[in-house]
């Protein structure tokens, strides 16, 4: 006759068929916040079945229950192994895991932004490589997450990725097991369990004075405590509120008191990675709570079919009044076997047992956290990325946007990280400096105490696509500070350096306006300490203008000389004095006027002449001597001639009156 699993405690449901598997024996792992694996031992009629016909499909072992019904174990095979020959049949052996399981098996680096985590988790399980068999049911908790900015998977699985986002958030999780389908709930307090139907309450009975234990018992029970902190306090730092870690205003703490937990004891821990206190507080009470749920553990023996993890029991009828109180069960491992088949596969023996952990329901409970940040080892590099069409892209912190090499979800341009601070030479208060890499250049970028979630700039490098501004090694000697026209290119402004020995200079380039501000003394020399004669020229291809507030004083050791091409205007607001240390000559082409308000004094040690043509007028010391072909006195009024001595007028013909 056919072996059958029919009129049997347990069956075994695959893809292959009824009856091709048969159950034996599973061992069963199950704990809050972990997966869970199933271990079944299993015959068939069938040594010839292929592993990839069961790799990846959905198996199910239904357990009676004592008082009626079944429990479910739903998973997906992970594993599948041919063992040979037992009690006559082929034996296969079958690891069984939790559709979360197969995140494992994917490692990715990528960028989430603007999201919750739970959107993350929900995008990353709902990925298509995973045929949506990844079903989860958040509808249990208590708080919601806010969202974050900027998160990184960074060379790590999948399922190391989720992990690590619920545990940062205090979340954790357990499954719901049904014929065919298991599903991932989201906890994050005792509002999220419930009892099993029919297991309530289950009553203490102690197997070791030797009488056998009813059906739904707990059968041993131990209690143990354990010392840990009585406070957790977090810290962080934000730049957009830099004073608030000079005055507390994210320090966070929380205090849970516990008869297993001593007041004397306080963790603290930096950085807490929120902005606002409110997410920290949520983020210490997580972990205090995480502290608090390892200050007490019960272990305990049970032959109840229906108790898992994540599921409350009330213990009754314990001899320690204070035991008899309801439990979360937080871990469970079960084992239960059948008898070999016989002729026919008829009932035989049926064994189970069940060790458990659990938690007083007074106690909060999150899980301990495990799934290790990832760490970025040194700098990297990225490129710059903006909007379409733009040349620079910053916000009003003189951040910019970067494109990550390893990112394989590519965008190359302003989506495609978060804001990423830009370190520059100094920083100060409205002062310091400024240079903003441009989209397109390569940046150097490293992670604040490893995070990839906490990228910062360090400075830029050159490539093949970006290359240097003079050519090398030919110009190695030459450094610069060279900008670029921007939009557009095609200017620039530098400030050169060259140290070529015997051709040192400096360079100062301005592609428009040259605008130079000096508040106090401004001194500038040309030679003086080399031999060399120091010249400076000065060619100015348009206007110049020259504003001095007070006084002015040139000094020209040697010559000077002024060229104007075109006219010339000089205005003295009040005197001006004129010195020359040996001759003075000033020559017009045209006409020359001078114009006196008042009093004209010319005054010369030795003579003074005018002269027009054959004609002049001499005054010496002694005497006044006009010469000429013909002269005119004439006046309006009256001429007055008046001599000290003689007065002599000679002539061919002298006429008075």
């Amino acid at each position: 006759m056919q072996p059958t699993q029919a009129n049997r405690p347990v069956t075994v449901t695959s893809p292959l068929g009824a009856d091709v598997l048969l159950f034996r024996r599973m061992q069963c792992s199950e704990a809050l916040g972990r997966l869970f694996e199933f271990r079944l031992q299993l015959a068939s009629t069938r040594a010839d079945i292929a592993t990839a016909d069961l790799l990846g499909q959905p198996l199910t072992v239904a357990l009676d229950l004592e008082e009626g019904g079944q429990r479910h174990f739903h998973g997906i095979v992970t594993r599948f192994a041919y063992l040979g020959q037992c009690d006559g049949m082929p034996a296969w052996e079958a690891l069984v895991h939790p559709a979360l399981w197969l995140l494992t098996r994917s490692s990715n680096c990528r960028i989430f932004q603007d999201k919750t985590v739970l959107e993350i988790v929900k995008a990353v399980c709902g990925d298509s490589a995973y045929g949506g068999l990844v079903r989860i049911d958040a509808g249990k908790l208590a708080a919601s997450p806010a969202k974050r900015d900027f998160c990184v998977q960074y060379r790590e699985s999948d399922f190391d990725f989720v992990s690590r986002l619920l545990e940062e958030e205090g979340i954790y999780y357990y499954f719901r097991h049904e014929a065919s389908a298991h599903t991932m709930v989201l906890a994050d307090g005792y509002g999220a369990h419930a009892s099993a139907a029919g297991y309530a309450t289950l009553p203490f009975w102690d197997e070791q004075e030797g009488r056998r234990a009813p059906a739904k018992s707990v059968t041993r029970m131990w209690r143990a405590g354990a010392v840990q902190a009585a406070e957790y306090a977090l810290n962080a730092y934000d730049f957009e509120q830099p004073a608030a870690i000079r005055n507390a205003g994210l320090l966070v703490k929380s205090v849970i008191a516990a008869p297993f937990i001593t007041q004397r004891f306080r963790q603290y821990d930096y950085p807490g990675r929120y902005k606002a206190a409110g997410a920290g507080e949520s983020r210490a009470r997580a972990r205090m709570e995480a502290l608090h749920g390892q200050g007490e553990q019960v272990d305990g023996r049970t032959n109840a079919r229906g108790l898992a993890a994540g599921g409350l029991f009330k213990l009754a009828e314990h001899p320690r009044a204070d035991q008899n109180r309801e439990f979360l069960v937080t871990a469970t491992s079960t084992e239960f076997a059948t008898s070999a088949y016989g002729s026919g596969g008829a009932q035989g023996a049926f064994e189970f047992q069940c060790a458990f952990q659990a938690v007083g329901k007074e106690h909060s409970y999150r899980p301990p956290r495990i799934a290790a940040r990832p760490c970025v080892h040194g700098p990297q590099t990225a490129i710059v990325v903006g909007k379409a069409g733009e040349e620079t892209w910053t916000d009003q912190h003189g951040r910019i946007k970067v494109q990550f090499h390893w990112e394989r979800e590519r965008h190359d341009d302003e989506t495609s990280s978060c804001w990423v601070r830009v370190q520059q030479g100094w920083a100060g208060k409205g002062w310091g400096m400024l240079f903003l890499p441009r989209i397109g250049m390569e940046v150097v970028v490293s992670f604040l105490e490893g995070d990839p979630d906490q990228p910062l700039v360090t400075g830029c490098v050159y490539n093949a696509d970006t290359v240097v501004p003079y050519d090398l090694p030919a110009n190695q000697t030459r450094s610069t500070i060279r900008t670029n026209s921007s939009k557009g290119g095609g200017g620039y402004n530098e400030l050169r350096f060259e140290d070529k020995k015997g051709a040192e200079e400096v360079y100062l380039q301005a592609e428009k306006d040259f605008n130079r501000v000096v508040k106090n003394n401004d001194t500038l020399k040309v030679g003086f300490e080399k031999k060399d004669k120091g010249d400076q020229t000065i060619a100015i291809c348009h206007d110049q203008s020259l504003d001095v507030g007070h006084d002015r004083s040139v000094h020209v050791a040697n010559d000077e000389a002024v060229t104007v091409d075109a006219n010339q205007k000089i205005e003295v607001g009040k005197d001006r004095a004129t010195q020359v240390g040996k001759d003075d000559t000033v020559k017009v082409d045209g006409h020359q006027k001078v114009d006196v308000g008042q009093t004209i004094v010319i005054e010369a040690g030795t003579s003074i002449e005018l002269k027009v043509g054959g004609s002049s007028v001499k005054i010496e010391p002694a005497k006044i001597t006009l010469k000429s072909a013909q002269i005119a006195v004439e006046a309006d009024g009256v001429v007055s001639i008046k001599a000290g001595g003689m007065l002599t007028a000679e002539g061919a013909l002298v006429k008075i009156n």
